[in-house]
């Protein structure tokens, strides 16, 4: 039987997670968390998954906490979970709309969802969910620009030099670019994922979904020469494939966002993140007239409504070129 090699630290990372989240919150809120979390692990939700949740949860519980006076009962939800009603969620849901986004706010509404589904089922503590009657939050279909591969090429540009950090980040954004993963897939590898022989890696994706996907010659090279620096790190024992800069511990999801952020600043680009080079392999792979069933194996995909979606916001540009390719109505 396969098992995922990367367990043991990432019950690690994410308890310090859960602590860093959950620190300063009322009593009750904390141990509901801790003991959700619990449940969400003994149910093999994926790392993620159990972050954005726990996230959502503590930030309602900081926000009813910073409600101004008048507010009715909201002294008695500061404390304790099984006292939030439906007003509270509207009153929070409107607050992420305006401070953040309607998405956002959307993914708050389904985490808060399952928590107090699992409070009223998993605990009974609360007779009736206050989500029951909360409508989500409309959204409108946003579509993610794919990254040209000139905007690749500056963000690459910023990693020029052979010391660890940037030998690392250009392994990262590499992998990023050459096999379409997941921001936490490539976060969560381990050494063992790497195969140079083969010049592949060994995701584990949403779900605990396992798949091997090949990369290219300038990929191979930039993680050999990563592996290298590596060696030399003073937390080369851990099994992460990915160390951070200082100190004795991986980097991690958040922190590949914050140096692709980082970098993408550097190059002066905005709006640089991983899943835009999804995106764009997807897009790549479809302008190369490759079979939708083969690109939803290597991107660790189940429903067919994926492969429609990714790669959307250029799907005019391939219409286009297949148009030319084609000639239609230049035959006469």
């Amino acid at each position: 039987m396969t098992t995922n090699p990367s367990a043991g630290t990432i019950h690690n990372t994410m308890s310090n997670e859960l602590i860093r989240l959950t620190s300063g919150l009322p009593k009750l809120w904390s141990g509901f968390l801790r003991d959700w979390d619990r449940t969400l692990r003994s149910r093999n939700h994926p790392e993620t998954t159990r972050y954005n949740y726990i996230l959502a949860v503590s930030q309602l519980a900081r926000y009813l906490a910073d409600l101004p006076p008048g507010h009715g009962k909201e002294s008695a939800a500061v404390d304790d979970p099984a006292e939030v009603r439906k007003y509270h969620i509207e009153l929070f849901q409107a607050w992420m709309i305006d401070t953040r986004s309607a998405s956002t706010a959307l993914n708050k509404h389904k985490a808060l969802q399952q928590f107090f589904k699992w409070l009223m089922l998993d605990e009974e503590e609360i007779e009736r969910s206050p989500m029951e009657r909360v409508k989500q939050p409309k959204t409108s279909k946003k579509l993610i620009p794919v990254i040209p591969d000139d905007e690749t090429g500056r963000v690459l540009a910023t990693c020029k030099g052979k010391d660890f950090i940037h030998l690392r980040d250009e392994a990262i954004i590499r992998l990023y670019y050459n096999t379409g993963a997941r921001l936490s897939e490539v976060a969560g590898l381990q050494l063992g994922s790497i195969d140079l022989n083969l010049d592949s890696v060994h995701y584990f994706g949403k779900g605990s979904k396992e798949r091997r996907v090949r990369f290219g010659p300038k990929t191979a090279r930039s993680i050999s020469r990563y592996l290298r620096a590596r060696d030399k790190h003073p937390a080369a024992n851990l099994s992460n494939l990915w160390l951070a800069e200082r100190g004795h511990r991986p980097l991690t999801s958040n922190g590949i966002k914050l140096m692709l952020k980082r970098r993408g600043r550097a190059a002066g680009l905005t709006g640089i993140h991983a899943h835009r080079w999804r995106h764009n392999f997807a897009h790549e792979w479809k302008r190369a007239g490759g079979d939708s069933g083969d690109l939803m194996l290597l991107l660790g995909w189940t429903s067919e409504d994926m492969p429609r979606h990714y790669g959307a916001s250029a799907a005019a540009e391939r219409a286009q070129e297949t148009q030319l390719r084609l000639g239609i109505g230049e035959n006469v």
